[in-house]
């Protein structure tokens, strides 16, 4: 592993399962790194014996990964309780319901089948802050190799054993969740569910099945190698055409891992996480919910959002992209309603993390409870023009760098104070992504695809 290489993304360890940093070899390693900093690193030997969690999706490459950072783990003196197959947020749940001292997911997320990583939690329950990421960077990048002194022997090594109700007790948290509306609060909501063959196959029918919803549910049978596979959140049509062929009057679909939502109207109508967050957002505002009248969102988030908010007495802090920003920033200010623009929403009373959900059911929420349909609480955010380019690209020069730096000045200052010009490379994939909003969507189409053709001259695939 090259010194120059960057282990973290902006979401965990990412990449081709059983190459390069998604190896079985590397996991093991990864998983004592995580026993010396996570659990040695601020607690004693004499103290009571640490347990992490480990959660996975439905990939196939999953239950190879998962022994691998369990073997880490239990050389370097950590039991582990194995959650199997729960969501993402379903673990950053249990590391704080169950006392552990960290969780661990194996999930690519949204990716192709084919990809896989690893995800971090704290003993809180929140994602890693970058000096714990750093130091596990800083032990990985020099071989990860556990010191001959702290690999342990005897009764000190670690064991791994079955949480074999670790999707109940998630199930049961989100449930409760939503008893102050009464029993079965759902009766009779027509829901088109889409779980993506992944993570919430089990727990998001469940939840809404608890609820009382006439639920229809879709893409829920994974056989290791269908998640997301034309289908979850990153496909809306598909969505769309559940909602119109099964009558519903609510779609609700997941990332592979479920810690994303996309929901659609009774119309099929896709509703992304800016409006989202704008009818939940609103609804809290008016209602006395939203702490601090702020809410947490993103670089990404259209300036619709900053407007509806502001016009309820609200405001909107932005963070950097990611939702370990989100909910960093949401900590400090003591902020319990946030998110991202691509469907990561944390609803902080409930979960320390982006849950999908939780998302859900907040939405369903403010419909139990103003008596209206999604289509007609999304009209609450008027979004501003805004075009997105996502482009694979052969290299991540920066980008100040590029060729394209002085046509994206040149735009920026014809928008001022009336728009923005946002571009950056994934940290998942080989990708940037160019963003151009504003007042005129003629112009803002036409400068977001200037832009990207300059970049694709110069280091597109």
């Amino acid at each position: 592993m090259s010194s120059k290489e960057k282990f973290f993304g902006t979401d965990g360890v990412r990449g081709v399962a059983n190459q390069g940093i998604i190896t079985p070899e590397v996991a093991l390693r990864l998983g004592q790194a995580a026993a010396q900093v996570l659990v040695w690193g601020a607690a004693s030997r004499a103290a009571d014996r640490p347990f992490a969690i480990i959660g996975r999706d439905t990939r196939r490459s999953g239950q190879m990964l998962e022994a691998a950072l369990a073997a880490g783990l239990n050389s370097a003196g950590v039991d582990v309780e194995l959650a199997g197959v729960v969501p993402t947020p379903a673990v950053s749940y249990l590391v704080r319901d169950r006392g552990a001292a960290l969780g661990l997911v194996v999930s690519a997320s949204h990716n192709p089948p084919g990809d896989n990583g690893i995800k971090f939690f704290a003993g809180d329950g929140y994602k890693l802050p970058d000096a714990t990421e750093a130091a596990l960077t800083e032990i990985m990048l020099a071989g990860g190799a556990l010191p001959e002194a702290e690999r342990r022997a005897g009764g000190e090594i670690g064991w791994a054993r079955e949480l074999t109700d670790a999707a109940d007790r998630y199930i049961a948290m989100a449930v409760a969740s939503m008893s102050d509306l009464g029993e079965q609060p759902l009766a009779g909501l027509r829901i088109s569910l889409d779980a993506a063959n992944g993570a919430s196959s089990r727990t998001s029918v469940e939840i809404l099945e608890a609820l009382g919803a006439d639920l229809k549910a879709h893409h829920r049978s994974p056989d290791g190698d269908n998640i997301n596979v034309d289908c979850g959140c990153t496909f809306p049509g598909v969505l769309s055409a559940l909602v119109a062929a099964d009558g519903s009057a609510v779609g609700i679909s997941h990332d592979g891992d479920a810690d994303r939502i996309l929901m659609c109207d009774e119309g099929g109508s896709p509703i992304a996480g800016d409006e989202l967050m704008a009818l939940v957002g609103c609804h809290l505002l008016e209602t006395g919910g939203l702490a601090g009248k702020t809410l947490v969102a993103t670089k990404m988030s259209n300036f619709g959002l900053d407007e509806c908010i502001a016009a309820r007495g609200g405001k909107v802090e932005r963070t950097d992209i990611g939702d370990r920003h989100v909910i960093n920033r949401m900590r400090e200010i003591g902020a319990n309603f946030g998110g991202e623009q691509s469907g990561h929403l944390i609803c902080r009373d409930q979960n320390t993390t982006g849950d999908g959900i939780l998302a859900a059911l907040a939405a369903l929420r403010v419909m139990k409870e103003t008596g209206r349909p999604l289509s007609e609480l999304r009209r609450v955010m008027v979004a501003f023009p805004q075009k997105l380019v996502n482009l694979r690209v052969k290299a991540k020069p920066e980008v100040g760098r590029l060729a394209a730096a002085p046509l994206i000045a040149e735009v920026e200052e014809a928008l001022g104070d009336a728009g923005r010009v946002l571009v950056r490379y994934s940290g998942t994939e080989p990708k940037i992504r160019v963003m151009v909003e504003g007042k005129d969507a003629d112009f803002v189409g036409a400068k977001a695809d200037a832009i990207a053709a300059a970049i694709a001259e110069e280091i597109g695939e």
